[in-house]
């Protein structure tokens, strides 16, 4: 069921919306069947982070991690954006040490925590920033870990025309059913190609992901693998205070989410068989996580009084007291009840 109306998240102060936040969402079936949809579901989208378990799927595909025994931490560092947290970090450099290579090998960039917490405790503690710190050092690990596996060169394996890229734009075209070559290309924020395709495209390719019942077998069982590491080590898909940690640990076998920059959001539901893939279009964070939590709930997989803070968080004074709310407005789903 399509509908041309938005998604739209109101942000209150008292009883006034002081803003408002528009976006799109799909929900898709894998064969490319548009279950329910709201918005313009056809404008590109750069998925940005939030297909990393599909950028995953070579890892495990191609046995590079059972070569190296990775383990469920691993791959959930595999598709997470972490919050570079002490444990991420360490895992990170472990990981690397197993495959014989170094941060120096990271082609990602460095740069510090970017939640204001953590940040606050490494300026504290009068740390240094190196490429482990970047929230997608473990996807990165991933990618360098896969060309090792299959002998191929390690620098250099950011490059849209590097093995490592071309394998895993060819497996999101197939699962999202386009044809990567003709779509709109750019460079995301850790220097990996990201690719412009329509949101139902996108939700298509997590409906495969919840799905894959219809693809090879070795591709299924990198699938699952990834779902599964994604429930049981979801501090390693994002870390303290985050949204997918909470919702990936509260949901095991029921749902997988990742978060993307830039108010993109996408969701794997197996017990449905549906992808999930939602954009704000001004690339608001707190308003996609509010879509997804509601759509979560819409699909009777989220409850709402348990997760009301989730599908209505709070705005906060500086002293703590509540003084609005962010919120679905009636005019897209109503309330959560």
């Amino acid at each position: 069921m399509s509908n041309e109306k938005p998604v739209v998240i109101e942000v209150t102060r008292g009883a006034v919306v002081e803003s408002r936040h528009l976006g799109a969402a799909a929900i898709m079936r894998p064969d490319g069947k548009v279950v329910e949809s709201w918005g313009d579901i056809e404008a590109p989208v750069m998925a940005r982070s939030a297909i990393k378990p599909i950028q995953a799927i070579p890892l495990l595909e191609s046995g590079a991690a059972d070569r190296f025994g990775l383990t469920d931490t691993q791959l959930a560092l595999a598709c997470a954006s972490h919050n570079g947290e002490a444990r991420h970090v360490e895992a990170v450099r472990a990981w690397l040490t197993k495959v014989a290579l170094s941060e120096d090998d990271l082609e990602c960039g460095a740069h510090a925590p970017r939640r204001l917490p953590i940040f606050e405790q490494f300026i504290r503690d009068g740390v240094t920033a190196t490429q482990a710190f970047n929230n997608c050092s473990g996807k990165h690990t991933g990618f360098l870990t896969t060309a090792v596996h299959l002998g191929e060169p390690t620098k250099g394996y950011i490059r849209a025309d590097h093995p490592v890229q071309k394998r895993i734009a060819a497996i999101y075209g197939e699962l999202g059913r386009f044809d990567p070559s003709r779509a709109p290309a750019g460079s995301d924020g850790c220097g990996i190609p990201t690719l412009g395709v329509p949101l139902r495209a996108m939700a298509t390719a997590m409906a495969a992901m919840a799905d894959p019942s219809r693809l090879k077998q070795a591709r299924v069982a990198a699938i699952v693998r990834i779902r599964a590491a994604m429930n049981a080590e979801p501090f390693f898909m994002a870390g303290t205070g985050r949204f997918c940690t909470r919702i990936n640990g509260a949901l095991p076998g029921i749902a997988q989410i990742k978060t993307g920059a830039e108010g993109v959001y996408c969701g794997m539901l197996p017990t449905l068989g549906v992808g999930v893939a939602l954009k704000m279009w001004d690339g608001t964070g707190r308003a996609a996580e509010v879509a997804m939590a509601r759509i979560l709930h819409h699909l009777g997989v989220l409850d709402a009084k348990r997760y009301d803070d989730a599908i209505n968080p709070p705005i906060l004074s500086v002293v703590g007291a509540r003084v609005g709310d962010i919120r679905p407005a009636a005019s897209w789903l109503g309330a959560a009840a």
